[in-house]
Parts: C-alpha cells; sequence; structure tokens
C-alpha cells in the first residue's frame, strides 16, 4: 500500500485552462473544476479545430497564451514534432504544466527531442481510472530524467490525497516488487457501478492495468487485455508499441492484432511524403513497395527485426498519414483495424481462375520470409521449411483471402501436406464450386440476370423513384440510358386544387425506426415495389398498392441509407453500417454481391447512365465506383475531408460526381476517372446533399446557409437561413426554382438564378428531409405540389408555384426520412418503426 502525498500545481486565476476532452470524457470534469476553483479561464474551442493541428496551437499559444494543458498522449502528439518544438515545448511557450494521462506517457527520450533545453513547462504523468478518479496517481519528470534521454518507461507515481493504491498478482496476492495488477480506492473516492446500490467505503477496484513495481514506483507495462502469448512468449502490445515509438522514423504508433494472431503496427512517420498521394501502405516484414513510403516501411521493418526479440517484430507494417483517435483523444485501434482490412481484401482478392501456382508460391514466400527469387520445390512442407503453428495461421488467412475460398480441411494440410498437396486442394474446391454455382439460379451473374430479363422483353421499361423528386426512367436492353425528370409540369398553370386531404392506406412494421427513404420501382406491367430499410437491419421489399410483403431480408447492421436500383432494374442496391454495399436480387432478396468499405455507409448510391457503376460514399472517408456486373471496384477515391454521409449526384451531360464530406469539402470529381476538377471548402460539414442542373451546383450547409456554384466551382450565391442545413435541396421541373428545407423550421423556395426567395413556408418543427415535387394529375389538375415532413411528425402538401398549404397529416413519431410520392400514394418512414403510405385525396 502507498502513501498518499499532496500534488500542488498552484493554479490561479491568471492562468488559461484549455477544455481538451470532450464532455463524455471524465478528465473534462476536472478542467472544469481547475478553473471553476481557481478563478482560472476556461478556453473552449469548436471540435473542429482540434483536428487541426496547427490552427490549434496558434490558437492556444499565439492568440490567448494557453497555461495549462492536460491531454492523451496520442491527442498531444497529433500537434507534430515541429509544432511540439517551434510553439508547445518552446523556449518561450506559454504553457506552464502539461498533463499527460489516459494512455502510455511517451517516454523521456521523446520529450526531451520536442523541449527545447530552456524550457519551463512542467510535465506530468497523471495516471487514473473514472470507476475512482481519473487523477489517482501522478508523477512529475524531472529536468534530470529529460536530460539523461532515458527510454524506460515514466513511473505512474505515488497515490493522491486520499487515494490507496494496491498491486496484487494473479492470485491476488499483493506485491512489493515484481509484476502484479493495479487496483484503485479509498475511503471517500468511491462510486456505484452497474447494478451496484450499496455504498461500501474503502472499496478497491482492479484497473486492468499491469505493472512492474521497483524500487515503490509502478512502470506500466500494459492493459491485462492487451497481455498476450505468442510464439511461447508473453508479450505487451503497449510494450512493443513503446518500443517501437523508439526506432528512427517514427513519429508515433499503434500496435493491435488483426484475427488475433497477426500483429499489426500502424506507423505514422514525415518521411512517408507519397502518403498524400497514396494515404496507407501496407507491408509485410519481407515485402515493401518500392520508393517513397514503401522505402521508409522497409527501413523501418529493418531497423525493428534488429531491434526487437523475434516473437515481438510486426507480421505488418501499416504507413498511415496519422493515427486515428476516438473521440475521447485516444487511439482508435478498432478504426485502424478497419483501414488494415480494407486495403488487405483489396490487394489480395482475385478471382479463381486467377489463383495459380505463382499465386502460392508468392504467399509462401511471404509467410516464411523467404526471398522473392527463391523457387519452392513441389514436396516442400510448410512446417519444415521454417514454418510455425502462427505463421501457418497467417498463410492460412492470406490463402483464404487471396483464392475466395474456404475449405475447413485446408489448415491440416497446410502443416501435414507439401506445396503440391495445397495447390491440388485450392483447385480441386474451386472445381467444386464451379459446379455448385451452375446448379443453384439464385447464384447467377449480373450478365446471366440480365440475360433472362432480355428475353422476357426486348424493350422492357423501368422507372425509379428516389427522394428529392429524382425519377430515372430505364429502358433496357437495347437501351441504358437514364433519364432524370420530374414530369413536365408547368410551374406558371394555376393550380386548380383548393383542399387536399391525407389519408392512411397502408403501414409495415420494420421492427425500428426508419431514417431511410423510400424508393419505388415500377415495372413496365404496372406492378410497382417500395424498397426501404431501418434500423432492425432489415431490407422490406413492399407491394406499393398494398403494402403486402414481397420479401424481407436482414443485413449485417442497421440501415440509414436509402436504397436505389440497378439499370436494368435486377438489383436493389443499399449500404449499411457494417460498411457493405449489399446487391439483392428485387425479385427474391438473394444476396448477388457484398462490398465492404472501411466504414458505415449512410448515403444513398448513385447510378452511372453511361457505364451502370454504382457510386458510392462511405464514413472510411472515400467514395467508390462499383460495377455490378464483374463484382470489382472500379475505383476508390478519398475525398480528403472527413467521413461521407451525403449522396453523391452524377450529371451525366457533364460527366461530373459530385460528393460532399462532413470535413466541409464539396468535390467536383470525372466520373470516369475519379479525377478532382475543383472543390468548394467551409469549416463546417456538408449533411445535405448535392443537387445539380446544366448551370448551377447547390448544397446546403451546417452554416445556415444553401449554396450555388456554377459547374466550374464559382461560388454564384448563397442564401442564410436562420438555423443548419441538413435538408437536401430539390429544383422544380423547370429548373428555374430550388426547394430546401431548414432546421429553422421553414422550407425556402429560391430562385435558381439569383438565391432570391420566391416563398418560404413554416412548418410545425425543423426539417431535415429532403422536399419532392410532383405532378398532381392524378387528382386531376395539372398543376405542382411539393412533399415535405418536418422532424416533429407532420407531412405536408404545398403548391410549389405560391407555397400555400393545400394539406398536413399527424404521424406518431419523428420524421426523418423524406417523403416519395407517386401519383396519389405519399410513402414516408417514421421513427415510430413503420413505413406509411398515405392516400391523396381531393375534398
Amino acid at each position: 500500500m502507498y502513501t498518499p502525498q499532496y500534488i500542488r500545481l498552484t493554479i490561479t486565476k491568471e492562468d488559461v485552462i484549455f477544455l481538451a476532452s470532450p464532455l463524455t470524457f471524465d478528465p473534462s470534469v476536472v478542467e472544469m473544476f481547475m478553473a471553476l476553483t481557481s478563478g482560472a479561464t476556461l478556453l473552449i474551442v469548436p471540435s473542429l479545430l482540434k483536428k487541426l493541428p496547427k490552427r490549434l496551437s496558434q490558437l492556444l499559444f499565439k492568440s490567448h497564451k494557453t497555461t495549462i494543458l492536460q491531454a492523451t498522449p496520442s491527442l498531444f502528439c497529433r500537434f507534430g514534432p515541429d509544432i511540439l518544438k517551434e510553439d508547445v515545448l518552446s523556449a518561450n511557450s506559454s504553457l506552464r504544466i502539461l498533463l499527460l494521462g489516459g494512455e502510455s506517457c511517451p517516454t523521456p527520450e521523446h520529450l526531451a527531442e520536442w523541449k527545447h533545453k530552456e524550457n519551463q513547462t512542467e510535465i506530468y504523468n497523471i495516471y487514473g481510472i473514472t470507476e475512482v478518479s481519473c487523477w489517482a496517481c501522478c508523477y512529475r519528470i524531472t529536468d534530470r530524467e529529460l536530460h539523461s534521454r532515458l527510454t524506460s518507461p515514466v513511473p505512474l507515481g505515488v497515490p493522491l490525497s486520499g487515494t490507496e493504491v494496491e498491486v496484487r498478482d494473479e492470485h491476488g496476492a499483493v506485491v512489493k516488487e515484481g509484476e502484479g495488477q493495479v487496483y484503485i480506492g479509498g475511503e471517500h473516492r468511491v462510486c456505484l457501478l452497474d447494478n451496484e446500490d450499496t455504498l461500501v467505503p474503502a472499496t478497491i477496484r482492479a484497473t486492468g492495468d499491469w505493472v512492474n513495481l521497483k524500487d515503490k514506483q509502478m512502470h506500466f507495462l500494459g492493459r491485462r487485455d492487451r497481455m498476450i502469448k505468442r510464439h511461447g512468449q508473453r508479450l505487451s502490445l503497449d510494450e512493443v508499441q513503446q518500443l517501437i515509438l523508439t526506432a528512427p522514423l517514427v513519429e508515433a504508433c499503434a500496435v493491435g492484432l488483426y484475427e488475433n494472431h497477426r500483429l499489426i503496427a500502424f506507423i505514422a512517420t514525415s518521411q512517408s511524403e507519397d502518403s498524400r498521394a497514396s494515404p496507407v501502405v501496407v507491408c509485410d516484414a519481407t515485402e515493401a513497395q518500392e520508393g517513397g513510403a514503401g522505402e521508409v516501411c522497409r527501413t523501418i521493418l529493418k531497423e525493428l527485426s534488429q531491434t526487437l526479440a523475434h516473437f515481438s517484430v510486426p507480421d505488418t507494417v501499416v504507413i498511415v498519414p496519422e493515427i486515428l483517435l476516438t473521440a475521447h483523444g485516444k487511439v482508435d485501434t478498432k478504426a485502424l483495424m478497419k483501414i488494415y482490412q480494407t486495403h488487405r481484401s483489396g490487394l489480395l482478392r482475385t478471382s479463381l481462375r486467377d489463383f495459380t501456382k505463382e499465386t502460392l508460391e508468392s504467399l509462401w514466400q511471404t509467410s516464411l520470409g523467404l526471398p522473392k527469387d527463391m523457387p519452392i520445390k513441389e514436396d516442400s512442407n510448410f512446417l519444415l521449411s521454417g514454418g510455425d503453428s502462427l505463421k501457418a495461421l497467417v498463410f492460412h488467412e492470406d490463402l483464404v483471402a487471396t483464392s475466395g475460398l474456404t475449405s475447413p480441411n485446408l489448415l491440416e494440410i497446410i502443416l501435414d501436406g507439401t506445396f503440391t498437396d495445397i495447390l491440388h486442394h485450392i483447385s480441386l474446391v474451386g472445381q467444386q464450386v464451379k459446379q455448385e454455382a451452375t446448379k443453384r439460379p439464385l447464384e447467377k451473374t449480373y450478365e446471366v440476370i440480365a440475360k433472362r430479363e432480355r428475353t422476357l422483353s426486348e424493350m422492357e421499361t423501368f422507372k425509379v423513384i428516389k427522394r428529392g423528386s429524382q425519377m430515372i426512367e430505364m429502358h433496357c436492353p437495347k437501351s441504358t440510358g437514364l433519364t432524370q425528370t420530374i414530369g413536365d409540369v408547368k410551374l406558371n398553370e394555376t393550380c386548380g386544387l383548393k383542399t387536399v386531404s391525407l389519408k392512411r392506406h397502408w403501414l409495415s412494421d420494420t421492427g425500428r425506426c426508419v431514417d431511410a427513404s423510400p424508393v419505388v420501382l415500377l415495372h413496365q406491367s404496372d406492378r410497382s415495389t417500395v424498397f426501404i430499410g431501418s434500423h432492425s437491419h432489415r431490407v422490406q421489399a413492399l407491394d406499393l398498392d398494398s403494402g403486402g410483403l414481397v420479401w424481407e431480408r436482414v443485413l449485417g447492421d442497421r440501415i440509414e441509407a436509402s436504397a436505389t436500383v440497378s439499370p436494368c432494374g435486377t438489383l436493389v442496391i443499399v449500404g449499411c453500417y457494417d460498411g457493405g454495399v449489399y446487391f439483392l436480387n428485387v425479385s427474391s432478396g438473394e444476396t448477388e454481391w457484398v462490398f465492404k468499405t472501411g466504414d458505415a455507409v449512410k448515403c444513398c448510391p448513385a447510378v452511372d447512365a453511361e457505364t451502370g457503376l454504382v457510386l458510392v460514399g462511405s464514413h472510411d472517408g472515400h467514395v467508390y465506383a462499383l460495377d455490378p456486373k464483374t463484382h470489382h471496384c472500379v475505383w476508390k477515391r478519398p475525398c480528403g475531408g472527413g467521413a461521407l454521409f451525403s449522396s453523391p449526384f452524377i450529371h451525366p451531360s457533364l460527366r461530373h460526381l459530385f460528393v460532399a464530406t462532413l470535413g466541409g469539402r464539396l468535390l467536383c470529381l470525372n466520373v470516369d476517372s475519379a479525377e478532382e476538377l475543383w472543390s468548394f471548402s467551409k469549416d463546417v460539414p456538408f449533411f445535405s446533399s448535392p443537387v445539380s442542373s446544366e448551370t448551377h451546383v447547390v448544397i446546403g450547409s451546417a452554416d445556415g446557409n444553401i449554396y450555388s456554384l456554377s459547374p466550374d466551382g464559382k461560388l454564384l450565391w448563397q442564401f442564410l437561413t436562420q438555423a443548419p442545413v441538413f435538408s437536401s435541396p430539390c429544383l422544380t421541373p423547370d429548373q428555374q426554382q430550388v426547394l430546401c428545407g431548414s432546421h429553422d423550421g421553414h422550407i425556402y423556395c429560391l430562385n435558381l438564378w439569383d438565391g432570391a426567395q420566391v416563398w418560404r413556408f413554416e412548418t410545425s418543427g425543423r426539417v431535415y428531409s429532403s422536399p419532392f415535387v410532383f405532378d398532381a394529375s392524378a387528382l386531376g389538375t395539372r398543376c405542382s405540389l411539393v412533399a415535405l415532413a418536418s422532424t416533429d411528425g407532420t407531412v405536408w402538401i404545398l403548391d410549389v408555384k405560391t407555397g400555400l398549404k393545400r394539406a398536413s397529416h399527424k404521424l406518431p413519431g419523428e420524421l426523418f426520412s423524406s417523403p416519395v410520392v407517386h401519383k396519389d400514394s405519399f410513402l414516408i418512414g417514421c421513427r415510430n418503426d413503420y413505413v406509411y403510405c398515405l392516400k391523396l385525396e381531393v375534398t
């Protein structure tokens, strides 16, 4: 048991304390109360600025002279060595106290590299757990330790007043010297967890942190769940991470296990300049790309193999532009593994017919660390050639990923068989898969399905109706042209309607709230199908007339994205929170193909009329061009500005693809080459989806503006609403006006040419969804109406020309779904778990 001590930081009203932690992270409470109890200034900045190191350092140390900074080491290191040396820890820095906690503290050697010899900043290693207090122990790193450039871990320090700390072994016995788990508690430092309802004084809790206790100082070894056995040796992933940080060229590092056996090191280095063009470089211990970041990767791997124990050397090094962090400023290992998984799938995946003896040789050589020019004998055994059980698992994983085949006997053959046995087995399994594929009609490829459709009708016509008044007409197969239109209604016609009513026609229970918007597929036979997904992971196909369930599929995670339909009307395509883009058979719902991105897909895909490619964005920050015919990703483009939430928009004649990011970038790309033609940037996110005419590109912004740009990216006009704009704009049929909602509770009708307000209508709630303009011919008139929804559950019908209300109807739940109207059917999803079809009637 340690004897508590007092640590005095001596904070005064002259100090400026930076609120670095989000309010969901308990250190924020310490930061706030440090300011409140001392009268110091609490500096609060927009979260966006925390992601811009250069601007943040200017704000903290030039503009506001910050004196106290508390941060995780990962968040602190995001400044980068140059900013750390020139601003944060410079000779004349305003920073008086630096508190590092939440993760392993950088070694004194690293801190000394950043800290100017005349810098007076006091640096502390803070340790604690939420269950007791985020501050439980504290250690001040002395100038002597910095000058000696120690490479050993910084001690966790001594307990603060009122805190009790013990180190116990695996059997619960108190450790006086050696390794054990940290336990923290105290007479008054107790909180209730989970189902606890009684406060027990002097409760002491396990932290899950493993330390080495030496000379009455605790040295952090790692989290208990990051202590693993590898090659028969106990290994701390956190310790490996600290050792890698000492290697030349390494600025930041994160280490983790992929599939429980492959050791991956994610490394950020200033030397990888090529990463700007190719953001991620993945290389194994015997293989790296030539030049640029690949050369850096090879250098780092060589250094690690010389300095680390053999069981600590990573199987793979992934060079990334930066180490991704969670909202709390800690390393986001899960997100990094998704990056690796995405690149691994893209690099390894090949078709079965392309799997050759040379492919197997290459994988064999990589797994065993053999030179690429070393021939492999046909009777070679993997284990006898230098392999072990762990390398066999990695080799097995590579074979499965490369060939696309799964076989329960493959691992056994790798361990006991020869090179020829493995090759023969893969060929045999491949032949069986091909034979089975010919027996199962539902597993036919896109081309076979399209061929079957041609036999039904040489000129079959489909129409797809989507949110934002998008009607896509498809002629298949003689013409694959897609025409976006909203009908031929003339807006200057006088609307003869006086009163319209909305009555519930049918509803369908999806099991969870529905944020996705419906999409309607109109067949030539007048049969119409509605497709929509929900948070219950389900996609439903519903008969438009009756609401009857045609089919239902449960996907891998919740669905917020609206669906779309492939050019020949045979596939419905929808994104999912599991990162997948699902291509489902329109008639049966069976999966034809799943493409996995690196993160959740929340936007509606767009279909390119000319090529048939599907364009879709992901929260991994990329936009993908997918070919449903060949089941391949044709191109992938990083958008350099955060996740993609809004849906991409294709202008077919200009061959322009417009995509917007949560990082505040609107990009115009060439659909065919993915080349960036221009970009428009703001300091706030774009949740709104862009729309384009021949002359204008329009998008709403979280700063409250509706922006209009020319096809070459010049700002033409902007219209300011009174709140953020999450609604996606839509154009009137004559493309003279644009309609868009705002969180200020209004829908605005603006002149497309100069942004002048034509009219506005006030709803009873915020407007999140996109308006839908439609002709009222089914109601006996030729005028245009607009359907919209407010988040309080009310749906509205307005006259497009005047903005006058024609009808409204209240649904029993919030509305974030956008309405779609076909003839007299009004479709929308609701957060009370149901999809509704309302009937429009003249009264």
